[in-house]
């Protein structure tokens, strides 16, 4: 029974009257499950994680079974809480990119992207960056796109048995992320959208590269679609499974493939455009049956719109050779014409002695940008972008100094596992699995 007297934002309508009420309140999930379990009734509550390998990293589930049905599922989260927000606001603007990048380390380009966006909007240098870092910035987008639904359908093979899936799935992604160790020169935790632009420019031959895999990838995309699609037993575990309806997913705010699943074309490239995204033409990708069924099928289809995008970036950078990748503005641009040494690390010295070589005022300048940062207008901005599972934002915050008051982030993993128990009760235990599958949950952007 929920007391009215104590919580002033509780309404007496609200009140449950019926049936056992757990009250959980920051104490250990231990409590609550013996709680359950101490109850007259033949139910079995079971722990599902928060190590076990279906459950896509460290979430903890809290099954409540009467035989093989889950009766009512719970997630447990906040193993993995790495403090990312609040240590941004003990770092420059620039060194931000690089905490929350870790954030959902499958789409580390989508972290870095929405971030740095809503600090170009509180610089109002928006309208300022070169268009070959516009053109960069959307291609490793939709790179990490595909290299994002790679893992989830991989993964999600590899929970059913479809161990197949999973060996080609991660096959291709080792290619996209040969791909960003040419371009970034890391493979995770790249830091390479920055405001202002991008870190640097594309080295020799990264175009060609990319080229390449578009080529490779069109010729290996209709192998998922011939071992699934038709797959009489990956259907059935599929089809009808977690099923969530359009209102469903509106009432909980979920977005992203699960929502499309409904039919709903609600995709922010299209509704809300960003980083020129109206410039390219895509479709956006919808299913019609509101299951774990059409949510595979919208991401295999979504990897053929990003190669088109991809394909149209790849084009219009062709002919920018040399073209700058950072805003003109020296008070905002961190160097982005790096030289690597004869030991493949660090800068020449060639550019090192051009640095040090042009004034005491600029290597003064070059060290204070470095070390202190740039300041940001006070006011504060949200820039919400379409990542691989759905919106992602970053509510950015200054207050006119070198640092982010606060940075707050909207992950789709975490508001996306709401659906869990929609998702899980009513079915069968071998199902919770399937439904999470479908979700597509990264733990370290549901903790941060």
């Amino acid at each position: 029974m929920t007391d009215t007297t104590t919580d002033p934002y509780a309404a007496a309508e609200s009140s449950t009257t019926e049936g056992r009420v757990y009250t959980v309140t920051g104490q250990d999930w231990d409590s609550l499950v013996t709680g359950v379990a101490e109850s007259d009734d033949n139910k079995v509550v079971v722990n599902m994680g928060p190590q076990h390998p279906s459950t896509h990293g460290v979430l903890r589930l809290i099954l409540e079974l009467e035989g093989e049905t889950v009766t009512e599922a719970r997630c447990g989260i906040g193993y993995l809480h790495t403090g990312i927000e609040k240590n941004m606001e003990f770092r420059s603007w620039t060194q931000g990119v690089t905490f929350c990048t870790r954030m959902d380390y499958l789409a580390p380009f989508h972290n870095e992207a929405t971030y740095v966006f809503g600090v170009e909007r509180l610089l109002d240098i928006e309208d300022d960056i070169p268009e070959k870092a516009r053109l960069i910035r959307v291609m490793m987008l939709e790179l990490n796109r595909i290299s994002s639904h790679l893992v989830a359908i991989a993964t999600g093979g590899m929970e059913l048995g479809a161990l197949t899936v999973m060996t080609i799935g991660f096959r291709e992604r080792e290619l996209v992320l040969d791909l960003f160790e040419t371009i970034t020169g890391l493979r995770m935790n790249h830091a390479y959208i920055r405001p202002g632009g991008v870190a640097q420019d594309l080295p020799q031959g990264a175009l060609e590269d990319v080229r390449e895999f578009s080529k490779l990838m069109r010729k290996r995309l209709p192998e998922y679609a011939a071992l699934c699609n038709a797959n009489p037993i990956f259907r059935a575990r599929l089809e009808g499974v977690g099923h969530l309806d359009l209102a469903g997913c509106l009432a909980l705010g979920l977005t992203g493939p699960v929502l499309r699943s409904t039919g709903y074309a609600w995709d922010l490239r299209r509704t809300q455009p960003y980083a020129g995204y109206e410039e390219f033409d895509f479709d956006v990708c919808t299913w019609d049956t509101a299951d774990s069924y059409g949510r595979f099928r919208v991401r295999l289809d979504e990897m053929w719109e990003s190669l088109r995008i991809v394909d149209q970036c790849v084009e219009r950078l062709a002919g920018m050779e040399g073209e700058p990748v950072m805003v003109a503005d020296k008070k905002i641009a961190w160097p982005s014409q790096l030289s690597i040494g004869s030991d493949g690390q660090g800068n020449s010295l060639d550019h090192i002695r051009h640095i040090m070589g042009e004034s005491m005022e600029a290597l003064i300048h070059h060290f204070k940008l470095v070390t202190e940062g740039f300041r940001v207008p006070p006011g504060q901005a949200y820039v919400p972008i379409e990542s691989p599972r759905g919106e992602l934002g970053a509510h950015v915050v200054s207050d006119g100094g070198t640092r982010p008051f606060r940075v707050h982030f909207r992950d789709p993993s975490f508001v996306n596992l709401q659906a869990t128990s929609v998702m899980a009760e009513g079915g069968q235990v071998a199902d919770v699995i399937v439904a999470i599958a479908s979700i597509d949950p990264v733990m370290g952007g549901v903790d941060r």
